[in-house]
Formats: structure tokens, C-alpha cells, sequence
């Protein structure tokens, strides 16, 4: 996959402020939320990394559908730490297949379409970060980054995600329709007022 868009799916979080549910295995379309944002990643035509936590077991069966050539998954023992455990997995990986950058697509937001993907990474010049908003101009998922930032992102700690990178550096911008790109599902109340305004299409 020497200089194609790898895409890393970040699924080793634990949920905590669902109270008990996994937001990651809420239904979606007829199937897990993850199980549907993957399909999405994999529609893309590349490799898609998605990275569990320990004991993500009910996580890995919902992505078994799905399995082939192009889906890897890997289990972070350190998941714990934060979302910093994800992305340095997720840049070694994209790093060692030869990948020309890596998008980071958060599993909880389900209102990305496959064409909101395709048209971040047509926007997509190869040299700056890339990160999709929403329509009013806040600022979302998913992020594009460049291979030359991938060592930086290997050297993250903590639960700050790569915000000291995008606060470093230059960063495009892709205006997605409505609040797509900001849409994240984090807690019971998200998701029933999510699905009392009507699920939309993938």
C-alpha cells in the first residue's frame, strides 16, 4: 500500500460515560455502530486498522463480517492511558506499510457518510493536515495526517489525542454538510436524542 491513505479506527475506548452500555456496540443501520463505521473506512479502498481494547472481544465479533485482507485489527494493552495508545499504534502501523498519510475516523460518529470520506480525501493535497467541520466552520473528524507527522504522532502520551500536533502545524480545512463531522455519541442521552431525530442514511 506504499504511499496510499491508511485509515486507523480508534475502538479502545471504554465508554465511561455511557453508564454500563458500550457506545461502540449501539445499532446502527442494522448493525454495531463500529461494524458500520468500518464498513465505511473499508468502502474507501484501503487498509483499515482498528484498534480494541483488552478483552474487546464483543467488539472483534462484531467487526467479523467484515474480516478480509484489508481490515487489521490489534488489541492495546495500554488503552487505558487515552487515545494517545491508539494513535501510536496506528502511526507504527501506517509507518511500516509504507503509507503516504493516515486518516483518523473516531468510531462514534455516525452520521459520516462514505461520500463525506471520499470528498475529505479528495480535498486532500498531500502536504498539510487535513480535518473535516461542520458546515458552520466547527471543527470535526476526520483527520488526515500527512506520513512526515506519523513519528510525531508514534511519540503521543495521555488522553489529549493529537492536539499538540494540530496545534503545531499547519491545518487545512473540509466543510462537511450539517453537523456531520461533529456528531459524536457519547452518553444514553446523545443517542436518544440522536435517534429521536431519525437515523440518517449511511
Amino acid at each position: 500500500m506504499s504511499g496510499a491513505v491508511a485509515i486507523l479506527v480508534p475502538a479502545a475506548g471504554a465508554s465511561r460515560r455511557m453508564r454500563g452500555r458500550d457506545k461502540l456496540m449501539e445499532e446502527v443501520r442494522g448493525r454495531a455502530l463500529l461494524a458500520d463505521r468500518v464498513a465505511a473506512a473499508l468502502d474507501l479502498g484501503g487498509e483499515v486498522l482498528v484498534t480494541l481494547p483488552p478483552g474487546g472481544d464483543a467488539r472483534a465479533r462484531a467487526l467479523a463480517p467484515l474480516t478480509g485482507p484489508r481490515l487489521w485489527l490489534e488489541e492495546v494493552p495500554e488503552a487505558g492511558e487515552g487515545m494517545a495508545a491508539s494513535l501510536r499504534r496506528g502511526a507504527d502501523w501506517a509507518t511500516a506499510r509504507g503509507a503516504g498519510a493516515l486518516m483518523v475516523l473516531l468510531p462514534d460518529l455516525p452520521d459520516l457518510t462514505v461520500a463525506d470520506l471520499r470528498a475529505v480525501l479528495g480535498a486532500f493535497d498531500g502536504v498539510r493536515i487535513l480535518r473535516a467541520t461542520a458546515e458552520d466552520g466547527r471543527v470535526g473528524h476526520p483527520v488526515v495526517f500527512p506520513a512526515r507527522y506519523l513519528p510525531e504522532m508514534a511519540t503521543l502520551r495521555g488522553d489529549a489525542g493529537a492536539r499538540a500536533i494540530l496545534a503545531a502545524h499547519e491545518v487545512a480545512h473540509v466543510a462537511l454538510p450539517g453537523a456531520r463531522a461533529v456528531t459524536d455519541l457519547d452518553t444514553p442521552e446523545d443517542w436518544a436524542a440522536w435517534r429521536a431525530g431519525g437515523m440518517p442514511k449511511p
